[in-house]
């Protein structure tokens, strides 16, 4: 299944529930601040929820309350991935922003962010400091392979629900244009 880049039409930004997911490095977190600060929609990080301190995982169902609280809003914007419970996400969403940034890309800016990380990105949990966990790695060069089929699904089974994947800084600032957020 191929998804392509299709912009937003301006005069139909009404989306008050916008569901941003990808691969890790891809920029959602940095996306998802700088669209909360144009919409003043509630932010919500799913990385911020699903760990506790010191990178230990929170019980899954307390995890899945939590999304299930958030989902059920008027209007937000979710940042994460969480395969597992994706479809919570994307049935209550009316956008949803895939970002599918090249494996070297993200491998750069995973490592970059180990010393540059932007203070302003409130996406962690206490004392959960920025580091590299082979697993972190593993998922993010695996991450296009494990989400293609649930994708499909859901964009099936879901087809009012808007899909744009965003490949490359290009098609993210085409976005941006749509949106009013370049500076």
């Amino acid at each position: 299944m191929k998804i392509t880049f299709n912009p937003l039409e301006k005069s139909h930004f009404s989306f008050k529930k916008i569901m941003i997911f990808g691969r890790p490095g891809s920029g959602k977190s940095t996306f998802s601040l700088a669209l909360h600060k144009v919409t003043n929609l509630p932010l919500h990080h799913l990385d911020k929820h699903f760990y506790e301190s010191h990178w230990v995982e929170r019980d899954r169902d307390e995890f899945l309350n939590i999304q299930r609280s958030i989902v059920e809003k008027d209007a937000w914007i979710i940042d994460g991935n969480n395969i597992k419970s994706l479809e919570m996400r994307y049935a209550k969403a009316d956008l949803v922003l895939y970002f599918n940034y090249p494996r070297w890309i993200c491998y750069g800016r995973i490592i970059k962010r180990l010393w540059d990380k932007n203070i302003e990105i409130d996406d962690r949990a206490p004392a959960c400091k920025e580091i590299i966990h082979f697993k972190l790695l593993r998922y993010m060069w695996s991450f296009e392979e494990r989400v293609l089929e649930p994708l499909r699904v859901l964009k099936e089974k879901y087809p009012d629900t808007r899909l744009i994947e965003i490949k490359n800084d290009r098609e993210l600032g085409l976005l941006k244009d749509e949106l009013g957020m370049r500076e």
